[in-house]
Order: structure tokens, then sequence, then C-alpha cells
């Protein structure tokens, strides 16, 4: 993973306050961290920085799309992302990021980098199962869905259940308990 410079919000000369910054996100971002499940990506990422005297409060608030591969048919359709997170920044002595909302960072500092953290809100923004919205209301015509449509078990049209006439004399031993 390479540094992201863009991601560092420098809060040492800002006065207290709210202050805001805007991004946007494409798929470059992802393909920096190795991540190579989204085809293309446009996201609008806003951030709003409230420095306060002895800590920092970030809201992050992203809204776009992802271009991401069917699991059903492996066609490509783009899933629309919306995601928040809220992180603060407190100051200790020494880096600490084993907390998900809270974040500390040396005395020292004076940027703060929020890559990973928009990284991680994006990726798990988008479902785990990814169906095109074409497969869901029967509009998308794929090779893959006719051969799914073949091979899919054929009901019955006789809904009478066949049995072994061995077992229907079993089962008029059975006591109701």
């Amino acid at each position: 993973m390479m540094k992201q410079k863009e991601f560092d919000i420098p809060f040492s000369g800002l006065k207290q306050g709210k202050h805001e910054f805007n991004y946007v996100i494409k798929s470059k971002f992802f393909e920096s961290f190795g991540y190579d499940e989204f085809n293309d990506a446009q996201i609008d990422l806003n951030v709003v920085l409230n420095k306060m005297g002895t800590m920092l409060e970030l809201e992050l608030q992203a809204k776009g799309y992802v271009n991401v591969d069917c699991d059903t048919t492996s066609e490509p359709y783009d899933q629309k992302v919306s995601s928040s997170l809220e992180l603060v920044v407190k100051f200790g002595d020494e880096y600490n990021d084993e907390n998900d909302e809270i974040l500390i960072i040396p005395y020292a500092e004076h940027q703060v980098n929020i890559a990973q953290y928009v990284y991680e809100m994006l990726v798990l923004a988008v479902p785990q199962k990814r169906v095109h919205p074409g497969v869901l209301d029967g509009t998308l015509e794929s090779e893959a869905l006719k051969r799914l449509e073949e091979l899919s078990p054929k009901e019955e049209n006789n809904n009478k259940e066949v049995t072994d006439p061995r077992w229907d004399e079993l089962k008029k031993l059975k006591t109701d308990k």
C-alpha cells in the first residue's frame, strides 16, 4: 500500500471550529490498496473536521457508485454506495489505531491521514452478495441465467407424495406425545 498524501489533513494551522474537505474517489484509490474487486468507482467524499482544543472530530460522508461484477451472472453493474463514519482523533504519547472510532496520534503530529479509514468504510459499504438489479426484476438477458434456468430442478405437476407403504404402516404405530 502506498501512502495517500492527498488524504493528509493538516490541522495544525487551522483555527478551532469546523472545516470542510471534499474528495472524489476513483478506482485508482482502491488499486493503491491492492483491492481489485471494483471495475470502476465514482464516489464523492465529504469530510468535516471539527477542531477542538484537545481533540479532533472527523465526520466522513460518502455517496456514489462502484462498478462490480454480479455474483450470479458475472455481468458488471453499478452498485450504489452510501456510507458515513465518525472518527475521534486524540493526542497521546504514541500512535494507536486499535479502536475503530478513536485514533490516537503523537503530540508532535501536525496532520492526520484518513485514507485507511476511507478505504475500510467504502469496502464495507458494498453488499457482500452482489446481484445485478436486472436479475432481481427479471429484465436481464444473460447466457448464465438461461443456463441456470435449464439446470434448475423441475417441479412435479402433482403434489402427491409417493411414500413406501412399509413406512406408512410404521407411522400408524407412532403414538402422540
